[in-house]
């Protein structure tokens, strides 16, 4: 079994990442340690590397047709992973899962109706149908007593129940907080967006990295009524740090929603992946596995560390323990700081760039969320900065 050495700082610079290259413009400083943007701090797996190159070797970059076990690969690590038989005319590739969110809403949803999202949640749900001229309707999380979060069913009735409303987004699993969201849970919610004839996307880019035990389910996969109300989205390029490759596919099992959609983009070509795409996808899919247990294995001990680190040094923020990725949701009430001062905090005192809760909608205020994707020297370096901040 090969060794993977996820404990090699890998020098960014140069390589115009977001996380480090948008630090100026997003927090008005550099000199911070970027533990914010959801990309890993790992080298990508030197299986689909070798097969970007031997594709760059040769040097003819012309029109090129999607390899033949494009799909099949996509389809058996479905199978293999979630136990959800996918057909392949329900497969169609997506410039990206924000941009996939966009096309959506564009197609499906009128200017003068409305998307549903679950905050805190990835706010481009938020602010993709506002850029696109959509009313974002809320069902707000419920945040129990243990940290975890729950659906609140009750009010969605109530937002569902607007005949304007066309389109809930899902984060399956949620992002932040790392939720898998039960079986129970997600026919709940098929049965009511069915029934009020409302379209779910349910973006599940993270769906391959859970954790502890814990086994992702695909929304569509639970019952007809998910089957025939849903797009689902996923992607490799979480799992195995390919961010920059897009690589992002739909399914859509229900042929009334699928056949008109896929005419639309096929016509606009956004169907057709660029020359790299498959062949990361193939890679990453048919050579991944032993990589990606053994990357798991490495971020579940990070988050071992941060809880316990501020269990000892800073019991006033509580980590919530994710359930899948890398993201961990910071609960930093405790502290018992004002929005701005808990920002100032982090970036000025810690020198810490973290995602600010709010941004995922003001359930999020006073949160703030950490990614322990990077060697634990990292992890250690940036919860040091944090404790003696706090301690300041």
């Amino acid at each position: 079994m090969e060794n993977y050495d996820f404990d090699k700082i890998v020098d960014r610079t140069q390589s115009n990442d977001v996380k480090h290259g948008a630090l100026k413009e997003k927090f008005g400083r550099d000199d911070l340690l970027p533990l914010w943007v959801a990309d890993m701090d790992f080298e990508t797996p030197s299986f689909i590397t070798q097969a970007l190159e031997k594709r760059l070797a040769h040097s003819l970059f012309g029109y090129t047709c999607l390899p033949k076990e494009f799909w099949p690969t996509i389809i058996k690590w479905i199978d293999d992973h979630h136990q959800w038989k996918v057909k392949q005319d329900w497969l169609a590739f997506i410039p990206g899962i924000v941009k996939g969110i966009g096309l959506v809403v564009n197609f499906f949803v009128k200017p003068d109706e409305k998307v549903i999202i679950q905050p805190p949640v990835y706010h481009p749900f938020r602010l993709t149908p506002l850029g696109n001229g959509r009313e974002v309707a809320y069902n707000p999380l419920i945040l129990n007593d243990n940290g975890s979060y729950s659906m609140n069913f009750d009010n969605l009735e109530k937002v569902a129940s607007d005949p304007k409303c066309r389109l809930l987004i899902l984060s399956n699993p949620h992002n932040p907080a790392g939720i898998v969201w039960s079986e129970e849970t997600l026919r709940r919610l098929a049965e009511i967006c069915f029934r009020r004839h409302i379209l779910v996307i349910s973006d599940e880019i993270h769906c391959d990295m859970t954790l502890f035990g814990h086994k992702h389910i695909p929304f569509a996969s639970v019952s007809k009524e998910a089957a025939d109300c849903s797009i689902t989205f996923q992607a490799p390029s979480k799992t195995f740090n390919i961010a920059g490759i897009v690589s992002s596919y739909c399914i859509i099992p229900n042929e009334k929603i699928r056949l008109p959609f896929f005419k639309w983009l096929e016509a606009n070509e956004l169907d057709s992946p660029h020359l790299f795409a498959p062949i990361a996808t193939i890679a990453a899919y048919s050579q991944g596995e032993q990589w990606r247990r053994s990357m798991l294995s490495y971020i579940e001990k990070n988050i071992l560390f941060v809880e316990e680190f501020c269990r000892q040094n800073i019991p006033s923020i509580k980590p919530l323990r994710p359930e899948a990725s890398f993201l961990v949701w910071l609960d930093c009430r405790g502290l018992g700081l004002a929005h701005d001062d808990l920002i100032d905090l982090f970036v000025n005192k810690a020198h810490l760039a973290l995602n600010d809760g709010a941004m995922f909608g003001e359930e999020g205020s006073g949160f703030m969320r950490l990614n322990v994707a990077s060697p634990l020297s990292v992890i250690r370096r940036g919860m040091e900065q944090l404790k003696d901040a706090v301690s300041c």
